[in-house]
């Protein structure tokens, strides 16, 4: 398995640490250089993980893991009115970023009252585009038992925060996390801030169960790598979205319109194969805003090329 890390110092033999990563079969996620400073986020094997961390701290540089660099997450609430959409979502989402996630915010469009929420098909279509989703639901026991339809056909892992500890769900969701209801201030005491650990963990830990599924049948091909040669496509370059590249477990968001840049992206190489043989590319349901790539197995690249060669 490979482990995401972030090296935070100078600039001072950097190029030195980038070939190291590269020559453990490492890639680069992201580097932000500001002056003389340098930060470095880096997905590496599990095993050269102290070799990386040796050098770091020769070059004077601090080494810490972001086991949530790499994903993005979706936190779900029922709506987006002030009933339903108080402080712990945002601080939820904010606890994730700095564990390296990506997070959005969504409300849903009908998901107020026990016996009348509902999720349309098109909002489970948008979810399933994250690598995770977090459901916050409030305060009533019942209410949270009555609207477990609200994620019980989500395919991707999904992790449901809530006050009371509701029964008889364990098969609807990955996980919960109970203890963490509608309030209308910020989550700051020692408790609360332990309850945002507890969250980041079950998230993390449905996550890399995902991850243990994919390495039974790995990507042809690391996100990453294909994020580097994104970033030279000028549409790309001159976005001025923030994140114009968002990487995922099993592929990536690009942030540019599907239908005029779908093509160019398709006829795209990297190590001799064409994108679009390696990548199923579709549009984003939220307004066709961005594409979605879903990075081929192994195994069905193989079998594609069998199936060529035999034709």
């Amino acid at each position: 398995m490979f482990e995401v890390l972030m090296y935070d110092g100078g600039v001072y033999r950097s190029e030195e640490l980038f070939e190291l990563i590269e020559d453990v079969g490492g890639v680069i996620i992201q580097k932000t250089r500001s002056s003389q400073m340098l930060t470095v986020t880096m997905s590496i094997p599990e095993e050269d993980k102290e070799v990386i961390s040796e050098f770091c701290r020769e070059i004077g540089g601090e080494i810490r893991s972001v086991p949530l660099a790499g994903t993005e997450i979706a936190v779900v609430g029922p709506t987006l009115g002030r009933h339903h959409m108080p402080h712990p979502i945002c601080d939820i989402a904010e606890h994730l970023r700095r564990r390296g996630a990506i997070t959005v915010v969504m409300g849903l469009a009908r998901g107020r009252g026990k016996l009348t929420s509902q999720i349309s098909l098109e909002e489970k279509m948008i979810i399933d585009e994250y690598d995770a989703a977090i459901f916050s639901l409030g305060n009533f026991k019942s209410c949270i038992e009555a609207k477990t339809d609200l994620f019980s056909d989500i395919r991707i892992p999904t992790v449901l925060v809530s006050g009371p500890t509701p029964e008889g769900i364990d098969d609807k969701c990955d996980a919960i996390v109970s203890g963490v209801g509608r309030k209308a201030s910020r989550m700051r005491s020692t408790p609360e801030r332990e309850k945002l650990d507890e969250i980041g963990d079950k998230v993390e830990k449905v996550l890399n169960d995902k991850k243990r599924l994919l390495d039974e049948d790995p990507l042809f091909i690391h996100p990453a790598e294909i994020k580097q040669l994104l970033e030279e496509y000028e549409p790309v370059s001159m976005c001025l979205r923030p994140a114009p590249v968002v990487l995922h477990l099993d592929g990536l968001r690009v942030k540019i319109g599907y239908d005029e840049h779908r093509e160019a992206i398709e006829n795209m190489e990297i190590y001799g194969r064409r994108i679009g043989d390696i990548c199923r590319l579709s549009p984003s349901k939220i307004n066709d805003s961005s594409i979605i790539m879903r990075i081929k197995t192994r195994s069905e690249v193989r079998q594609e090329d069998e199936r060529k060669a035999g034709g």
